[in-house]
């Protein structure tokens, strides 16, 4: 069943055509939409290959990958709130591991999601590439917690 215009109430941005983009980081952009399927538990993964932000003591700008993996609990992200938000860190000078720590928690106070996870896969800087990962969940779902941050320490390759 199509949602109906009182469940899209908070859905603002999607098909604006006059869309601001922020040059400076802003949570406040981010929107949600009810979960219609809120007894389940599903997985829903969000990925931004063309995520920039600036290196905090340089102001050069550092390019990476962003995937975000979460279950919903009763709200869920807008994706193009969502692209607004992660382009407002363009002129945001934060290394690459506080960027993906902000960003899950922004989205932890957006939604209360039951599970999520944010994973950056940055471009190397000095020959170096640093892929952050950082992930939270609910009281039942301590053991994905555990499970997804140990995978990680195998599965960091690109």
């Amino acid at each position: 069943m199509p949602r109906n215009e009182n469940e899209l109430k908070g859905v603002t941005l999607l098909g604006n055509q006059n869309t601001r983009y922020d040059y400076g980081y802003n949570p406040q952009v981010l929107e949600t939409f009810d979960n219609k399927h809120s007894e389940n538990d599903y997985l829903v993964t969000l990925d931004c290959p063309e995520f920039t932000s600036l290196c905090p003591k340089t102001g050069q700008p550092d390019f990476g990958h962003i995937i975000i993996s979460y279950i919903p609990r009763v709200r869920m992200v807008e994706s193009k709130s969502l692209k607004l938000y992660l382009f407002s860190f363009r002129n945001h000078g934060d290394f690459h591991e506080d960027c993906v720590n902000i960003i899950m928690k922004d989205l932890i106070a957006l939604m209360d999601p039951k599970y999520i996870e944010v994973k950056g896969l940055f471009n190397p800087r000095g020959g170096i590439s640093i892929l952050p990962f950082a992930n939270y969940g609910d009281d039942e779902h301590q053991q994905l917690v555990q499970q997804r941050l140990l995978a990680n320490f195998d599965n960091q390759k690109r």
